[in-house]
């Protein structure tokens, strides 16, 4: 009865979505946009998610005003709020081609990719809109396989695979343990491209600085690198105004090799994590501030 119970929830929950969809079709895209922006900027500080972000801030700015945290806070609500509006919408982005809404940087890394026929491990974070990094890829027509954790609604997960395959996204599950690096390590050996994100908290993961305060961090994607001999390059994305974006693709990271495997595996994901910092302080209200990106007691409320 319970399994039940579940699956009419989960339902639910995709019906509502729906719905949502067809209340935003009278709309603009910059206006449901600014609408998700306002909405989340006078929820968000209601939440217990505002505490952790708060912290977060306060972590990876010591020296920033309260003042200044303040309106970093605010605006970090305001961009999530466009961010969620804008998933129900992607396909009106066009990601495929050049569109004044998306500027691409950095293009030529990826053409001197293709003409040496190898994948590469793309590696990014939770900045902006997240979502519409695809652009870099896929205008370069450089095949890619974008890794990402199934949401626990199997109905809305459908939703979302569909949803991303129309805008040319292939998505594929990172399953734990060997199964699931085989088919990653097949795809780059293809010459196919795997992205994933290395911002996040990894708990069996390695302990590096991140901003200056221990954080466990995945060293997936500097293994699989290392292990197929391909380059590690990292992207990003910053909103430059309302609904429109830059998405950069930076010169590859050099991965450490001194011979020491576990020594240059840590070594790159520092140049990884510090890589993610670089893009936080340049647009600190883009980043994904509301995850516990640190130690859990460093959350506890005083």
């Amino acid at each position: 009865m319970a399994r039940v119970f579940q699956h009419l929830l989960w339902r639910l929950e995709v019906l509502a979505y729906d719905i949502v969809r067809v209340l935003m079709m009278p709309f603009s895209l910059d206006q449901v946009s600014g609408f998700a922006g306002k909405l989340f900027r006078f929820i968000g500080p209601k939440t217990s998610k505002h505490h952790i972000a708060r912290t977060n801030m306060k972590l990876a700015f010591p020296d920033a005003s309260g003042a200044q945290i303040d309106q970093w806070l605010k605006e970090s609500w305001n961009q999530m709020g466009r961010t969620f509006g804008e998933f129900p919408l992607l396909h009106q982005f066009s990601v495929s081609k050049s569109t004044p809404r998306i500027e691409v940087v950095g293009l030529e890394h990826f053409e001197k990719l293709k003409k040496s026929g190898k994948g590469a491990v793309l590696v990014s974070g939770h900045f902006a809109n997240w979502e519409l990094l695809a652009a870099g890829f896929l205008q370069a027509g450089l095949p890619v396989r974008v890794t990402y954790r199934p949401t626990n609604n199997p109905y809305f997960d459908k939703r979302i695979l569909k949803q991303r395959a129309a805008n040319g996204v292939t998505l594929m599950v990172p399953k734990s343990g060997p199964k699931g690096a085989k088919e990653l390590i097949t795809a780059l050996r293809s010459g196919t491209s795997v992205a994933l994100m290395n911002d996040q908290k990894f708990n069996a993961g390695l302990e590096i600085p991140f901003f200056g305060v221990p954080a466990m961090t995945a060293p997936g994607p500097t293994r699989l690198a290392m292990q197929t001999g391909v380059p590690l390059i990292p992207m990003s994305i910053a909103r430059t105004s309302g609904a429109n974006f830059r998405v950069t693709i930076h010169e590859e990271i050099k991965i450490a090799n001194t011979g020491k495997r576990a020594d240059d595996i840590k070594a790159t994901v520092i140049k990884i994590t510090e890589f993610i910092e670089n893009q936080i302080r340049a647009h600190p209200t883009d980043w994904f501030w509301v995850h516990r990106r640190w130690p859990k007691e460093l959350y506890k409320k005083q």
